[in-house]
């Protein structure tokens, strides 16, 4: 149940702060160029696994993916769903999926020069919605959505951050009031840094990411938790 916070401006500029949670026990590499022949040029966050990345970068096509779970509507079973680790890699190479898919629910968070939007597939139907000048966040349910706890609780925290997110400073703020959000217990739901597996899930928080998207390029910096599920 990963957790992204984007704050998009005019011209197709956005920043964005990217948490993401997995099993410990699935192996990664940190942001680096993994796919030399299939995507030059590009760098990400590769799962080991199935070779796949959890978020791309394509820094001079100025094109940013980042792939978050979601629940199914469809149930595909597990023998039949195709790996979505390909989603990010293959929309910042400039093809983003098209329905239907033989795919577990995902939301594939795209910033492109052209501006930012959130590709929702449930099972049944893949919908776009594009996000809109201002700060927002999304996890395993719809943009913004106020059912979600750890939106309900954080969301109105960033984007009380104003001025802060938009000067040279923002990284600071942003990362410190994820920092002030790992208080909470990381079983809370409320929880930005998180352990689920109460939850139903063996996925804890394992790294963030910030990345800033301007027409100059893009700036991508990555950071390892000390633990699983912990700030400190």
């Amino acid at each position: 149940m990963c957790t992204v916070v984007i704050d998009v401006a005019e011209a197709g500029s956005a920043r964005l702060l990217a948490v993401r949670d997995e099993d410990p026990e699935r192996d990664w590499d940190a942001l680096g160029p993994w796919w030399p022949e299939q995507y030059p040029g590009v760098i990400g966050i590769r799962d080991r696994r199935a070779g796949g990345a959890w978020l791309a970068v394509d820094p001079e096509q100025r094109r940013l993916a980042v792939l978050l779970n979601r629940e199914d509507v469809g149930g595909l079973p597990l023998d039949r769903a195709v790996s979505r680790g390909t989603l990010a890699l293959e929309s910042v190479a400039g093809r983003s999926p098209v329905g239907p898919l033989p795919m577990h629910g995902f939301n594939l968070l795209e910033v492109q020069p052209e501006g930012a939007r959130v590709l929702s597939w449930d099972g049944a139907a893949l919908r776009t919605t594009v996000i809109e000048p201002g700060t927002h966040m999304i996890a395993h349910d719809d943009l913004d959505d106020p059912g979600t706890p750890r939106i309900a609780a954080w969301l109105p925290e960033f984007r009380a951050l104003g001025p802060a997110a938009a000067d040279d400073d923002w990284v600071d703020a942003w990362v410190g009031l994820l920092a002030a959000s790992a208080r909470l217990s990381p079983e809370d739901d409320r929880a930005i840094i998180r352990d689920n597996r109460p939850h139903g899930y063996p996925t804890q928080s394992l790294l963030y990411c910030t990345a800033a998207v301007t027409p100059d390029g893009v700036a991508v910096h990555d950071r390892t938790l000390p633990r699983p599920g912990h700030w400190s």
